[in-house]
């Protein structure tokens, strides 16, 4: 099965159904807010090693959070009762991606290249993507990031500035987005931690009603 070649011109993508087995759709192309909406809009996002080019993915099985569905363990309602608890929406988008960037770079290596900082950023400018910081007694405890089309958001990364930052970001985005009729929080790929927070995996024609679904809004 080929993997397809993009230009830098052409927004369009092959038919996700082509999509190799692990999920690789195409290569090449550019990081464009129109194409990057285009690519999420259809269930396919970029990602890649710094010294690659740009891959964008498709999985046929998905794995997502239902925002009614996040789960908040009996430890974190303790949490969350003996401490001021906070949020914030776009408190500062760069800042936040930046800090993804550099937990996850020194640790295990990342995909969040100079280029991907500036894509995003665009797209966040565009009101295609926003961050959530969480709090915790008035102090930044973490935070995450991710790309917001119709009532889908789709999510990218996460840093934890204190024990348990990125699941305090998490769980208040979920409240976030359950409040706003939210249809998902696409996680893309399992972990264990993502699953732990009540991720699922579901087949490919279930994700697209969702999608679906989300962006008939």
């Amino acid at each position: 099965m080929p993997v397809f070649e993009l230009d830098n011109e052409n927004i369009s993508f092959p038919n996700p159904d082509l999509a190799e087995e692990d999920g690789l759709l195409a290569i090449g192309g550019d990081l464009s807010v129109d194409r990057l909406v285009f690519a999420y809009s259809n269930g396919i996002f970029p990602w890649f090693n710094p010294d690659d080019p740009i891959l964008w993915w498709c999985p046929k099985e998905r794995f997502i959070i239902r925002p009614s569905e996040i789960h908040i363990s009996k430890s974190m309602h303790k949490f969350f009762k003996k401490h001021e608890i906070g949020i914030e929406l776009d408190r500062d988008f760069q800042d936040t991606m930046h800090r993804c960037r550099t937990k996850r770079e020194f640790r295990e290596g990342t995909w969040i290249t100079d280029d991907m900082e500036t894509a995003y950023y665009n797209l966040y400018l565009n009101g295609f993507a926003h961050s959530i910081e969480a709090y915790v007694d008035g102090e930044l405890a973490g935070g995450l990031y991710g790309v917001c089309i119709g009532r889908c958001f789709f999510g990218e990364s996460m840093f934890s500035d204190m024990p348990n930052g990125s699941k305090i970001a998490l769980i208040l985005l979920a409240e976030l987005l359950e409040a706003n009729n939210f249809v998902m929080i696409d996680c893309q790929f399992h972990t264990p931690h993502l699953e732990s927070m009540g991720g699922v995996a579901i087949s490919y024609d279930e994700y697209c009603k969702l999608l679906e679904d989300g962006l008939n809004f």
